[in-house]
């Protein structure tokens, strides 16, 4: 079996943060259309306050909520 190529610990952590922001985005998007007269920096900034710290722990929280 080939030896797999792992990145640099910096570089995994960069595209993981960037998947994660992505994740809180794209719900934060998904709101918008249901509540329209809401901004979007709202709708974003209550699923931040959800899960306070970091956008990875938002993420997870997003995501758990479809259990």
């Amino acid at each position: 079996m080939p030896k797999q190529e792992t990145l640099p610990p910096e570089e995994r952590i960069k595209a993981i943060c960037d998947e994660a922001n992505a994740i809180v985005d794209a719900k934060a998007t998904e709101l918008k259309k249901e509540f329209e007269g809401l901004p979007y920096v709202s709708l974003r900034r209550d699923l931040e306050n959800k899960a306070p710290g970091c956008a990875c722990r938002q993420a997870l929280a997003i995501l758990r909520e479809g259990e």
